[in-house]
């Protein structure tokens, strides 16, 4: 009962304080619709050891196509709007990849394509822009084999095909990022799937170099890299702790500018370790990501390398050692260039480490801030635990969209056509795309007595009808890329009509 009162109270709050602006009154003479509200309601969807999708290895391609569609309509249903779709685990593909083999995960088989035939990822593109959702591609790019594995490397794994770029290190079996030709093949299978599917974003997670692995005795292991060590590292100029760094911060750049050459609206996101050193700030205690797995992550946000940065706090909000709100706002600081700061939340912690009530309260804190938004991990967890589930739902029941990302250029659509019909008493609400690329969803917006109410439709949605409801005005706006309104075609009765109605629209900003 606790929980179900405070996820009332929080969803009174939000609406208004986030959502504050879809209540504004508008002053007469000139009819501008509020800015919708917006918020990054992110998801992850793991495909790895089948944890998410599919349920099992091996199923007919119909059921696998079903469960899919169905966790987006769920997605969906709890009001995400971005899904991070993990399509490349161990140097595998969950979509056609004329570089690396089908994963294990989809058929059972690591390089048996299905049967009959299809593309998991251009399925899930499909269907999540359907749903009004963005879709994000995952990419692990340097592990390459999971202990649990199964199935035999294909033979066009890279296992096989350059076994002189692998290294054996404890359990895992990873690429060199020391070496050039695995950091160019990497490069390349990310700026394949950017330049042949629509994906909104690329995001990698924490695994760069691997955590460390410990011997027999307990002691760690020193990842086995003598080889690019000798022919890159040694007269580079660098020790070899910074040198390895070197080669994770050197990678990030590159794929960084290989996206945007390839479609500059792409985003790029990074979810590291939570803590990038400890006693930052000083009263956080934990791993060294710095120093243990060579991840320099402060680094790749202050000089805006991404787009978005989704640390992974994994902690609740009152311990004093890792404590969320403390290590949200050390990020913020380093956030110099303004990019999308937007924490990862471990939803599967709940009913183990966590109690249902610490994720409702996570994402209030960050709406305490600017640019709100929280990534979610991951889907199922939150699906198998109608508690959590209700959580979310109560959390993200009024609508919101995607952050704009004002440093990335991109073109407004185009203003809809909007038609309205008025019965006694009731309204229908008609809008057609004026040309151009379909929209990714519509901002429908009415004004009655003055106060304006948002509804959010995706892209599919055509008309709303309204029963016992006369609005003195009505707006529809398109949804581009990145969350980019169009200008609002507007309707109003004659008797509220002006003459600068139509100047007054065209004046809006996103």
């Amino acid at each position: 009962m606790k929980w179900r009162i405070l996820f009332v109270l929080t969803t009174l709050m939000l609406s208004a304080k986030l959502f504050a602006a879809d209540n504004q009154k508008v002053s007469s003479g000139e009819i501008l619709p509020p800015p919708p509200a917006r918020e990054f309601r992110g998801v992850w969807l793991v495909t790895v050891a089948n944890i998410d999708w599919p349920s099992k290895p091996g199923l007919p391609v119909a059921q696998q196509k079903a469960e899919l569609i169905s966790l987006l309509d769920r997605a969906a249903q709890l009001k995400f709007n971005a899904v991070l779709f993990q399509v490349r685990s161990v140097c595998d593909a969950f979509y056609a990849s004329p570089i690396e083999p089908w994963s294990e995960y989809l058929t059972g088989t690591q390089g048996r394509a299905p049967e009959p035939f299809y593309d998991p990822l251009a399925l899930a593109i499909a269907e999540a822009h359907k749903r009004g959702l963005e879709l994000h591609a995952w990419f692990n790019p340097f592990r390459a084999s999971h202990p649990l594995a199964r199935s035999p490397a294909a033979l066009n794994h890279i296992t096989r095909t350059h076994p002189e770029l692998i290294r054996h290190y404890g359990k895992q079996i990873w690429l060199d990022p020391g070496e050039p030709a695995v950091q160019a093949r990497v490069v390349a299978v990310v700026q394949d799937v950017v330049k042949r599917y629509d994906v909104d974003g690329i995001i990698f997670d924490d695994y760069f170099y691997p955590y460390r692995e410990k011997n027999w005795a307990g002691r760690e292991l020193d990842f086995p890299d003598d080889a690019s060590w000798k022919k890159f590292g040694a007269a580079s100029g660098f020790n070899r702790e910074d040198w390895r760094r070197e080669n994770v911060n050197h990678f990030i750049r590159r794929v960084s500018q290989a996206i945007k050459s390839a479609k500059p609206w792409v985003q790029f996101g990074i979810s590291p370790f939570g803590i990038w050193r400890p006693q930052n700030p000083a009263q956080i205690k934990g791993m060294d990501a710095y120093a243990k797995i060579y991840a320099d992550s402060r680094k790749w946000l202050a000089n805006g390398w991404v787009d978005y940065f989704a640390p992974q706090l994994y902690w609740p909000v009152a311990p004093r050692e890792q404590s969320f709100p403390v290590l949200f706002d050390w990020w913020r600081a380093q956030n110099s260039q303004g990019r999308h700061l937007w924490p990862a939340l471990a939803d599967s912690s709940v009913g183990t480490k966590f109690s249902t009530e610490e994720i409702p309260h996570q994402v209030q804190i960050t709406r305490g801030k600017s640019d709100p938004g929280a990534v979610h991990f991951h889907l199922r967890s939150v699906l198998d635990n109608p508690a959590l589930a209700a959580a979310v739902r109560a959390q993200y029941a009024p609508p919101a969209l995607v952050p704009r990302s004002p440093w990335i250029a991109a073109p407004p659509p185009l203003k809809p056509k909007l038609m309205v019909d008025t019965g006694k008493n009731s309204v229908r609400i008609r809008w057609e795309n004026s040309g151009g690329e379909m929209p990714r969803g519509w901002v429908l917006q009415s004004r009655t007595n003055g106060i304006w109410t948002t509804e959010i439709f995706p892209p599919g949605r055509a008309d709303a009808y309204r029963d016992h409801f006369s609005p003195d005005a009505v707006s529809i706006r398109a949804v581009g890329r990145l969350g980019v309104l169009s200008e609002p075609a507007i309707w109003t009765p004659k008797k509220y009509s002006t003459p600068d109605t139509t100047r007054g629209a065209t004046r809006m900003k996103n």
